[in-house]
């Protein structure tokens, strides 16, 4: 709330409305469920928006709409300061190393699904799944 009103009072369109879509995005999940969310799920719902933005951007720049795309972005980093920082590529390894020892897991394509699961139970919020999926395929390859 306190970053809304700096916003507005900065006259910053841009994360005036962003946080503005984003309280209105929790807001509705409590009135659809009716239930308060913790932090935890707060943390869900913007992890959900700023996949959502990607996806989006990803569309714009193969469209040629630069000036959406920009946009776009400017919305994902707003978003992103109330995210927990995400992991690097190599503490990601580090943890899809440990899960896989853990079940006795070396390698083998055919184990995709298995480790997956628990890598993204244990970094969720902490790191975006197509990094995730990545580093796991690099691991069995």
């Amino acid at each position: 709330m306190a970053d809304f009103k700096e916003a507005m009072k900065a006259h910053d369109e841009v994360r005036k409305n962003t946080i503005s879509f984003a309280r209105a995005a929790i807001k509705q999940y409590e009135v659809d469920n009716r239930q308060e969310l913790d932090d935890a799920g707060i943390i869900a719902i913007l992890s959900k928006q700023v996949k959502m933005r990607k996806d989006a951007l990803a569309d714009f720049e193969k469209a040629g709409r630069t000036d959406l795309a920009q946009s776009y972005q400017a919305e994902i980093e707003v978003l992103q300061k109330y995210l927990p920082e995400q992991l690097s590529e190599e503490k990601i390894l580090e943890v899809v190393k440990e899960v896989a020892s853990s079940m006795g897991i070396t390698g083998g394509k055919e184990n995709m699904g298995k480790l997956m699961g628990p890598c993204m139970g244990k970094l969720k919020g902490q790191a975006d799944g197509g990094l995730v999926r990545k580093v796991v395929q690099d691991f069995l390859g």
